[in-house]
């Protein structure tokens, strides 16, 4: 598999986890450990899946969804029913 370069990830890892710190107050190390463990990040590792293409509040909300159904692809954004 061929993966995000490592300068794209980073960015999404400080900006997601921005957003999750600010929206429920995980500090940062426990924002990043949830992000990087989440199948959304496994998803957004591969360039071939174009969830780079969302921007943050898009990998961010995918995430949620995520967290909230058990799987990412719930999401509006990549709901195959959208």
């Amino acid at each position: 598999m061929i993966k995000q370069s490592p300068e794209s990830l980073c960015y999404y890892d400080h900006a997601v986890t921005d957003l999750m710190m600010e929206k429920y107050g995980f500090d940062r190390m426990e924002a990043l450990r949830r992000f990087v463990k989440s199948e959304t990040h496994e998803l957004l590792e591969d360039p071939e899946n174009g969830l780079s293409s969302f921007g943050c509040v898009g990998i961010f909300e995918i995430w949620e969804s995520e967290v909230i159904t058990g799987d990412p692809r719930n999401s509006v954004y990549i709901r195959e029913d959208s």
